[in-house]
C-alpha cells in the first residue's frame, strides 16, 4: 500500500537492469552476507506482535486522537489534535503501518501454507482479520480485497465497502478457529503474545467474532445472531476468553527501546489527561478504578479530568494524570483484546434474544465488570460493594455499554467504536474549540491519506466524495445513531 516506495522500486528495477549490462556480478557484490533474505515465519510473527502495539497503540495512533474521541483522554498541551487538526503525515503513517504489518501477516500466510502448518495459518488468518477490523473501523470503507495482491501485480488496489468487509472477516475467523481446532505444527519462539498456546489463540479468534457479532448486530443480525449462536451453543468446539488469564495482552520486556509507548511518551512529554467525561462518570459510580485510571491532581490531591478539546490550556497542577498502571510502567501492557470485554459481548447477547448457551446477560455482566476490577486489582470486598451497589446490574443496555466503555480503557478504537455504535456515555461532546464548525458529535472516522488521492486517486474518489470535514459524512455501517451529523 505504500505505493510511493512501490513507484521507487520499479525505478529501482529499471536502473538495476542498466547497471546490470555493464555490472554481471552486481548482485553478488551488492548481496549483504550477514542480513537474511528470507526469515522465518517465526520471526516475522514476533515481528509483527511486536510493530502492531509499537505503531498503533502509541501517542500518535491512539492517545492524541482514538482515545481523545473516545472520551477518555484529553489533551492538555499541544491540544490541536483533540480539536480535529490532523497532521497529515500521521494520518498516512497509520495507514502504512496498518498495510505494512498485514503485508507481513501475508508472508506468515504463505509460508504457513507451504509449510502445511495449521495452527501458524490460523494464526495468520487471526491477524489478518484483527487488523483489518481496525482499518475499517478507523477509515469504513478501505482496500480489503485488492489490498495484499502486490505478488499479482495490483498496485492499485480497489475499495470495499464495509459492508462487505465484515462477513468476509467473520469467515475468515471461523476459518481459524477451525484450523486450530484440528491444528497441527508450532508457532516457533515467535508467539510472544501467547507463547505457543494454540488454544488460546483459538480464545482469542472466536472472542474477536463476538466482538465483530455483537458491533454489527443492529445493521445485519442475521450474522449476529448466527454467529453468537453457533458459538455460544458450543463451547467445547468454539472455546472463548474464560479469565482474565486469557487476556490479549502484549507485555513489554521493559528496556529501552522496548519500552510500553505510553510510558516512553512519558519520559519527555506531558500533553495528556484523563478526561473530564471519564472522571466524573468513575466519580458519579463511587467506582474503585477511579485511582487506578487517574492520579489525583498536584495542587489539592482531587480527581479532576478535562475539558476534551478545549480552547485553552488548563493549570496542569489542577488536572489528573493517566494512573501508574497504564502510563507510568516500562513493562507495561499494551491491550489486543480483554476477557471483560467478551463478556460484555456475551450479556450484550442475552440481553438482544440471541442464544448465549443459557449464560443469563446479568451473569455475564457480573463476571464483565468483576474481569474489569480484578485486572486493575481491585479487591474482593470492594467489587461485591460494586456489584451491590452502583454498579448492581439492572437490565438496561446503557448500563451495560457504560460499564464496557469504562473497561476498555486504553484500547481508544474500540472506545471510540463502542461509542460510534451506541452513544455511550451520553455525556460525551464533540470539542468546544473544534476547528469544523456545524457537528454535533466526535468524529465518525479517520480522513483519508493524502498520498491515497495521489497515487490511487482513481479508486479512492468515489468513496472520499462521501466524507464531508474529513471526519464525518457517512457514517460506519453499524453506526445507527439518530440525529448525529
Amino acid at each position: 500500500m505504500k505505493k510511493n516506495i512501490i513507484k521507487f522500486s520499479v525505478l529501482l528495477l529499471f536502473i538495476s537492469s542498466l547497471i546490470t549490462s555493464c555490472t554481471v556480478d552486481f548482485e553478488k557484490i551488492n548481496t549483504d552476507p550477514d542480513r537474511a533474505k528470507d526469515a522465518p515465519a517465526t520471526n516475522v510473527l514476533a515481528f509483527v506482535l511486536r510493530y502492531w502495539p509499537d505503531n498503533m497503540n502509541d501517542v500518535w495512533s491512539d492517545m492524541n486522537e482514538p482515545s481523545t474521541y473516545a472520551g477518555h483522554l484529553a489533551k492538555i498541551q499541544y491540544i490541536d489534535e483533540a480539536r480535529y487538526t490532523f497532521r497529515p503525515t500521521v494520518v498516512e503513517n497509520k495507514w502504512y503501518y496498518v498495510y505494512i504489518a498485514l503485508n507481513n501477516v501475508n508472508e506468515i500466510i504463505l509460508k504457513a501454507e507451504a509449510d502445511e502448518n495449521k495452527n501458524l495459518l490460523a494464526v495468520g488468518k487471526i491477524l489478518r482479520a484483527y487488523m483489518f477490523q481496525t482499518a475499517t473501523d478507523s477509515w469504513r470503507d478501505i482496500p480489503y480485497l485488492d489490498a495484499l495482491k502486490i505478488r499479482e501485480g495490483t498496485l492499485l488496489p480497489k475499495y470495499d465497502k464495509q459492508e462487505d468487509i465484515y462477513p468476509a472477516l467473520l469467515a475468515e475467523l471461523k476459518e481459524a478457529a477451525d484450523l486450530l481446532a484440528n491444528g497441527n505444527g508450532s508457532l516457533g519462539d515467535g508467539d510472544i503474545l501467547f507463547e505457543g498456546d494454540t488454544e488460546k489463540w483459538q480464545k482469542f479468534a472466536n472472542s474477536l467474532r463476538l466482538r465483530l457479532a455483537l458491533r454489527i448486530s443492529a445493521v445485519g443480525q442475521t450474522l449476529a445472531n448466527t454467529t453468537v449462536s453457533e458459538i455460544m451453543g458450543n463451547l467445547a468446539a468454539y472455546p472463548i476468553m474464560e479469565s482474565n488469564d486469557d487476556n490479549a495482552f502484549y507485555w513489554w520486556p521493559g528496556n529501552d527501546p522496548y519500552e510500553e509507548p505510553w510510558y516512553t511518551d512519558s519520559k519527555g512529554r506531558d500533553d495528556h489527561a484523563v478526561s473530564d467525561v471519564l472522571v466524573n462518570v468513575l466519580k458519579s459510580l463511587n467506582d474503585p478504578r477511579l485511582p487506578v485510571y487517574a492520579i489525583p491532581a498536584v495542587s489539592d490531591k482531587e480527581y479532576r479530568g478535562y475539558i476534551i478539546g478545549a480552547a485553552t490550556q488548563p493549570s496542569l497542577p489542577a488536572i489528573s494524570r493517566i494512573g501508574e498502571r497504564f502510563r507510568l510502567d516500562p513493562a507495561g501492557f499494551t491491550p489486543y483484546m480483554r476477557y471483560a470485554e467478551v463478556m460484555f459481548h456475551v450479556s450484550e447477547a442475552a440481553l438482544k434474544g440471541f442464544n448465549t448457551g443459557g449464560i443469563t446477560a446479568e451473569e455475564a455482566y457480573n463476571k464483565a465488570v468483576t474481569a474489569s476490577l480484578q485486572e486493575n486489582e481491585v479487591g474482593a470486598n470492594e467489587i461485591e460493594a460494586y456489584l451491590s451497589g452502583k454498579g448492581k446490574y439492572n437490565g438496561t443496555l446503557e448500563q451495560l455499554y457504560l460499564q464496557e466503555w469504562i473497561a476498555l480503557f486504553k484500547q481508544g478504537l474500540e472506545a471510540w467504536s463502542l461509542y460510534r455504535r451506541t452513544g455511550i456515555p451520553t455525556t460525551h461532546y464533540i470539542a468546544p474549540a473544534s476547528v469544523y464548525p456545524g457537528h454535533n458529535s466526535p468524529p465518525f472516522r479517520y480522513p483519508y491519506p493524502q498520498n491515497e488521492f495521489t497515487l490511487n486517486g482513481e479508486n479512492i474518489q468515489p468513496f472520499a466524495n462521501e466524507v464531508v470535514d474529513e471526519f464525518w459524512g457517512k457514517r460506519m455501517w453499524w453506526d445507527t445513531r439518530s440525529g448525529v451529523k
